[in-house]
């Protein structure tokens, strides 16, 4: 079924909105707010029915349910002012006042239909789309379909936690399964630039899944895995098995969108395009790199003055680039709040926003408000392997060493190729340090650097650890390549500017340095 109003052509079958022969980007949730209430445009529709329908009678904050209704009124062209489509009655609810009609019902609608001519095949939508088919049941025994049944949808609820792409959802997937369809003619039909796919395989206690994502553009493989797992917790195998592909998954994804990217002219590139490029930079974990971030976000943002991630990119770029010594706090820090405030108005539950406002509350020293951002991070994205290491950060600095090795393992153990790695590495090894466990925060230092060697939190912690452990030639030797990557490192630097939250936790670490010669 396809509604027709005010130039857009709502496509419910294909999930799709459309202005013109243009493909509007759209969250899921505000599609399916969008579609009720065009299909309940005859009346006012309460805040309870649009929770019922669309959150499925969970509970849901009002600045979130705003939140979509802003989204979908952005979608469709309309504002908040304006409401010449969708209407706020107050103390009742919503309606859709604009003129709809069904495609088919009346003749021609200008730029969609010509005297019955077939409309013109959309592009593909602006932002990445990715179908998962149902996983091939290769056990032979049909009573195992709901185990490849079930990690296709798993896979499908997961990926949908990211807001930066698109999902397509089941309904529309699952029509191809048991079928021999080419994957090019899958991805015209769903209208996406990226389609996962696997097999399951069972041959006694074990189980043998593949798993491998395509570039429907190019007709190659992104990424394949195998994975060889015992069954002896069938349902902990399938959450493990998800996990795992989820984690690869992602980061293959922002590559492809990168290079997309990086193929198109400078002034042509729009803001997800910028977005992309910045990602790349961040990614590097280098101050030049991060200042050309910095630069393409800004510019992202000021052609969408509302996109929620770049927002929270710019303020996790700041204030890395402050904990890396490479800015002054001072400066970055309300530069990062403004940007992380930005993001939580833009789209309150982007999980990229919390994870943002996280990293301002902890180098702000406010500890709870930091725990609490990052835990709301994971509970709207528990994939986003970032905000978990972060977390785990945090837990170290307020001395909750072992609750912090616990989050950093599953932030590697999520991502085990992750740009990030050598970062989470200095984290684990702080956490170890905070335990006085001298030996393996050094080991787990020197893994850090091993990865980068310019990444300076494992430099920090390698040189501290060495002093704790009164093993001065390894301090002395540590010490100096820390300086060779912060020339600025002092006792008062680190005092100041690392948020330690117990003084008995901070003399410690500050110790280690005396003994390793810092002064």
């Amino acid at each position: 079924m396809e509604f027709l109003f005010s130039g857009h052509r709502l496509d419910i079958d294909r999930r799709e909105l459309r202005r013109g022969s243009e493909v509007i980007a759209i969250e899921p949730q505000v599609f399916d707010l969008l579609v009720h209430l065009i299909e309940n445009r005859d009346r006012v529709v309460s805040k309870d029915d649009l929770i019922t329908a669309v959150w499925s009678g969970r509970i849901v904050s009002d600045s979130t349910l705003t939140s979509r209704i802003n989204a979908a009124r952005k979608a469709v062209g309309d504002n908040g002012e304006e409401q010449k489509l969708i209407r706020t009655i107050a103390r009742k609810g919503f309606r859709f006042v604009g003129e709809v009609r069904l495609a088919g019902v009346e003749a021609t609608h200008a730029g969609i239909a010509d005297h019955g001519s077939e409309p013109a095949q959309p592009a593909l939508p602006d932002r990445p789309a990715i179908a998962v088919l149902p996983f091939t049941n290769m056990t032979g025994d049909p009573a195992q379909e709901y185990f490849s049944d079930g990690i296709s949808e798993d896979i499908m609820t997961a990926l949908s936690k990211f807001h930066w792409f698109c999902v397509i959802a089941r309904n529309s997937s699952f029509i191809y399964k048991g079928k021999a369809v080419h994957l090019k003619q899958i991805a015209d039909d769903l209208r996406v630039g990226y389609v996962v796919d696997g097999s399951v395989r069972k041959v006694g206690d074990r189980v043998r899944i593949s798993a491998q994502l395509n570039d429907v553009a190019t007709g190659s493989h992104i990424w394949a895995e195998r994975y060889d797992r015992d069954l002896a917790d069938v349902f902990a195998v399938q959450d493990e098995i998800t996990e795992a592909i989820v984690g690869a998954i992602e980061p293959q994804l922002y590559a492809a969108e990168n290079f997309r990217a990086r193929r198109k002219a400078p002034d042509s590139m729009d803001a997800w395009d910028l977005l992309m490029r910045a990602m790349s930079h961040y990614w590097r974990v280098t101050r030049q790199d991060n200042v050309v971030a910095q630069a393409l976000l800004e510019k992202a943002t000021t052609i969408d003055p509302h996109y929620g991630q770049a927002f929270g990119l710019l303020a996790t770029s700041h204030t890395f680039c402050a904990h890396m010594g490479w800015e002054n706090m001072a400066v970055a820090a309300p530069i990062a709040e403004q940007a992380a405030s930005a993001a939580i108005l833009a789209d309150s539950e982007d999980p990229w926003a919390h994870h943002a406002l996280g990293c301002v509350h902890l180098y702000a020293r406010r500890f709870d408000d930091s725990l609490a951002e990052f835990e709301w991070a994971l509970q709207l994205n528990p994939n986003f392997s970032m905000a978990q290491a972060y977390y785990g950060l945090t837990l170290a600095y307020c001395g909750r060493w072992q609750e912090a090795v616990s989050s950093v393992q599953r932030a590697l153990r999520l991502s085990p190729r992750d740009p990030l790695a050598a970062i989470y590495c200095g984290i684990a090894s702080y956490a170890q340090f905070v335990g006085r466990n001298y030996d393996e925060a050094m080991r787990v230092a020197r893994e850090g650097i091993r990865q980068r060697a310019d990444f300076v939190g494992a430099h920090r912690v390698l040189t501290a650890a060495a002093g704790m452990a009164r093993q001065t030639d390894v301090a002395v030797a540590a010490l100096e390549e820390l300086r060779g990557v912060q020339p600025n490192v002092s006792l008062d630097w680190i005092a100041r500017e690392i948020p330690i939250k117990q003084h008995i936790e901070r003399e410690h670490y500050l110790e280690g340095f005396r003994l390793a010669g810092l002064r």
